[in-house]
């Protein structure tokens, strides 16, 4: 039974599954509002154009009906005449095509926005098997969209239908008027058309909106097994990411011992500690090279015994660096003192080497503040 429910898709899309259906193509559409913004639109420039627009086909209409002899004699002047016409009528309708084309443009922001998507464009053959096609006709989803189609056939058609009982002596009263009156009447009649159609058309709008929000958000939610899944995915993978972890801790294992010969000095536990300090010109304090215990401490003492690095046994300043120094950054304030004694005598070992004399001796207690060093480790 827990199986059961963790796949039952009862959870909310997360934003990230939202983002992919928004790259496949998946956005909520409802084609009532572009039909809703045309009609709307196209009433629009009827109450606002139309008398204009009437003048303009009045004159159209008068053009077309007048007969002159040369027209009649040569087709070609016919053709020329009739191109002045329809380049005419095109311009009538000009701003109500306008309109159209940019309620087109404009019907997708009322429900989200344009989408472009290159994955919708790809060919699914599936869709082409009949019978994915008649389970889809028959199906909760299917069922709907007719019962919607059906709903909105009835209601248009009922609307229509009444508008043209309600005028109908005024739409038979346009056979006997002049063709300016004829014009005209038949210009309120259309605007009163699309006014009652928009109107119900609204009614369609308003229910189905919510209706394909709500089809759309329940198609893509998610299972619990989804959402862990997820949750993996959006984390990474422990096993991945400790990989990760374990190759970025071996290159910069590798940076840490390249950097090892050109240190200065390495101070040592002896054996359980080692850190490799550089102090070069222009530095604000001593740099830490390298460090590490036991085995990477082994491996740093043997690149510095091969390289000719000095070395010096301090077993509670190899500690206390070990502990409070970050690799790659300068050494804490409070162990100056203690270092610049081990770097004094790196110089004297230098000098020695050059000129001879003397062995310097190194130095055998270099004061470290007790709260800087940790407890002592075996070895």
């Amino acid at each position: 039974m827990a199986e059961e429910s963790d796949l039952e898709k009862t959870e909310h899309a997360s934003s990230r599954r939202l983002e992919q259906a928004r790259e496949e193509g998946q956005v909520p559409r409802s084609r009532e509002i572009g039909a809703f913004l045309i009609l709307l639109v196209s009433a629009s420039a009827f109450w606002f154009v139309g008398p204009w627009m009437m003048q303009r086909t009045t004159s159209i209409v008068r053009r077309g009906l007048i007969l002159e002899a040369p027209f009649l004699r040569d087709p070609q002047f016919m053709m020329v005449r009739f191109a002045d016409l329809s380049l005419d009528a095109l311009l009538s309708f000009a701003p109500l095509l306008l309109a159209l084309v940019v309620a087109a443009l404009i019907s997708p922001f009322f429900l989200g926005s344009w989408n472009f998507s290159l994955k919708a464009l790809n060919p699914d053959f599936g869709r082409l098997d009949p019978l994915k096609g008649l389970a889809r006709l028959v199906s909760w989803s299917g069922l709907v969209e007719l019962f919607k189609a059906v709903a909105k056939a009835l209601l248009v058609g009922g609307v229509a239908i009444w508008v043209l009982w309600s005028g109908r002596n005024d739409i038979f009263a346009l056979f006997g008027q002049s063709v300016e009156v004829g014009l005209s009447s038949a210009g309120h009649l259309v605007n009163y058309s699309f006014l009652m159609i928009v109107l119900a058309m609204l009614l369609i709008v308003a229910v189905d909106v919510p209706f394909q929000l709500w089809q759309y958000y329940d198609k893509l939610k998610m299972s619990k097994d989804e959402v862990k899944q997820e949750g993996k995915e959006m984390e990474g993978n422990p096993q991945i990411k400790g990989r990760i972890r374990q190759l970025q801790r071996e290159a910069a294992r590798k940076r840490m011992m390249g950097a090892v010969p050109t240190a200065d000095v390495i101070v040592t536990n002896p054996t359980h500690f080692a850190v490799a300090l550089a102090y070069k010109s222009g530095m604000g304090a001593p740099k830490v090279l390298a460090k590490g215990m036991g085995d990477i401490a082994l491996k740093i003492r043997q690149i510095g015994a091969q390289n000719g690095v000095p070395m010096l046994e301090a077993a509670p300043l190899a500690r206390a660096l070990y502990r409070h120094a970050e690799l790659d950054r300068e050494i804490p304030s409070t162990l100056y003192a203690a270092v610049a004694e081990v770097l004094a005598y790196v110089y004297q070992l230098a000098n020695w080497r050059q000129v001879g004399g003397n062995y310097p001796v190194p130095p055998r207690s270099i004061a470290v503040p007790a709260e800087l060093v940790p407890e002592v480790i075996n070895g």
